[in-house]
């Protein structure tokens, strides 16, 4: 019989990334909200952590209050992107640590909704199964 087992990737080596089918999203340990989740303005009002009136707010403005939040951890002034604040384990803030789900997956952010079309290795996944 042949073992169809996908070995787990290494979050920071990308060779060991598994080529990505949907079927492992729900045996995984939720790998992908462990790398660093890149937004956008529009991504945050989405989100729910800015007002739809702050848009005409300089972004830095912005970025200044969420970082005093503990929302997001950088800013890029020259790309507009925003970086979410990661907990310690390097979980993304929003991903409960009981279930290894997103407390906001109908609000997610694009990068999140597109992952692993998206990313560091589109179309490959950093794979790791569920503990059992």
């Amino acid at each position: 019989m042949k073992n169809n087992l996908i070995a787990a990737a290494e979050v920071d080596r990308l060779e060991t990334w598994a080529k990505y089918t949907s079927d492992m999203c729900h045996s995984c340990n939720s790998t992908c909200c462990t790398l660093p989740v890149e937004v956008r303005l529009n991504d945050l009002i989405r989100i729910g952590v800015v007002d739809e009136f702050e848009r005409s707010e300089p972004p830095k403005n912005i970025a200044k209050r969420l970082q005093k939040e503990g929302i997001v951890e950088r800013f890029s002034q020259k790309s507009g992107i925003f970086t979410l604040v990661r907990m310690s384990n390097n979980d993304c803030y929003y991903l409960d640590r009981k279930t290894r789900l997103c407390t906001i997956y109908d609000k997610r952010p694009d990068t999140c909704r597109n992952h692993p079309r998206i990313g560091p290795r589109p179309g490959y996944c950093a794979y790791i199964p569920k503990q059992r």
